[in-house]
């Protein structure tokens, strides 16, 4: 490829990630929104973030089979705790990777 032929496909790049952003804030910042369509839309973050951890530590093997025996799952539990108690997002990623390194260290 020369020099214009990667110009044109980063610039198509940014394109193709920028509009799907940009067509909700432009047509949705100008309307007031249900509540109801308001609180749905908060759980989204929610959602995805568990569709991403709890297979991760529930599941293990070739095929994915339940399995409560995975450190990161035994881990995760405290780290959880912790959240839960001091709302410190800097203090639990710390607090689970130091907790993630003893169970590496001690299993």
């Amino acid at each position: 490829m020369i020099h214009s032929e990667y110009l044109i496909l980063v610039v198509g790049m940014g394109l193709v990630t920028y509009i799907p952003r940009w067509f909700p804030i432009f047509f949705l910042s100008r309307r007031q929104l249900p509540r109801w369509f308001s609180e749905w839309l908060d759980l989204i973050p929610v959602a995805i973030l568990s569709a991403l951890v709890f297979p991760e530590l529930f599941t293990g093997g070739n095929p994915r089979h339940l399995d409560f025996s995975q450190p990161q799952l035994w881990v995760a539990l405290p780290t959880f705790l912790f959240a839960l108690k001091t709302k410190s997002l800097g203090g639990t990623v710390v607090v689970g990777m130091l907790l993630f390194w003893m169970a590496g260290k001690l299993l």
